[in-house]
C-alpha cells in the first residue's frame, strides 16, 4: 500500500492485515469490498463526539484523519473463438455451407485485488481534548 502524509504532525495509528485497515483500534475498513469498475475514494473523519466515521457528514465530521484511494478494478481480456450456429435454408434444413464459421468474443476476467495499488493518505490529528 502506498502511504502519503498530507501535512506535518502526529498521525492516527493504524494496522494493515490483508485488505483490512484498522484505525486506532476503533474503525476497520475492508478495502477490497470497495473495489469497483471505477476508482473509489473513502474519507475517514473524526466526528464532533470524537468517534471515527467513514464519509464526510456535514455537522458531525470535524476533521479528516485519513483518505483511502482504490484504483478501478483491472481485467485481463482473452479473445475466444466461438463457432457460429449453422444457418437454416428455406426448407428449415441446416445448410452446411453457411454454418461452422467461427466468430470471436472477448472474455474479461477480474484481476485479483492488490492492496499495494491502493493509497492511504494520512492527515495530522490534533490532541484530543
Amino acid at each position: 500500500m502506498i502511504v502519503k502524509e498530507k501535512n506535518e504532525g502526529a498521525k492516527i495509528p493504524y494496522t494493515v492485515k490483508g485488505s483490512k485497515i484498522t484505525f486506532d483500534d476503533e474503525l476497520m475498513v475492508n478495502v477490497q469490498r470497495f473495489e469497483r469498475d471505477d476508482p473509489a475514494h473513502i474519507d475517514i473523519c473524526r466526528d464532533r463526539f470524537g468517534n471515527l466515521v467513514t464519509g464526510v457528514i456535514p455537522g458531525y465530521a470535524e476533521m479528516y484523519v485519513a483518505q483511502i484511494d482504490i484504483p478501478a478494478r483491472a481485467y485481463t481480456e482473452t479473445v475466444i473463438d466461438v463457432p457460429a450456429p449453422a444457418a437454416e435454408d428455406q426448407d428449415g434444413e441446416d445448410s452446411a455451407s453457411s454454418g461452422g464459421m467461427e466468430r470471436q468474443t472477448v472474455q474479461r476476467d477480474a484481476v485479483p485485488f492488490d492492496m499495494n495499488k491502493c493509497t492511504l493518505t494520512l492527515w495530522a490529528v490534533g490532541e484530543e481534548e
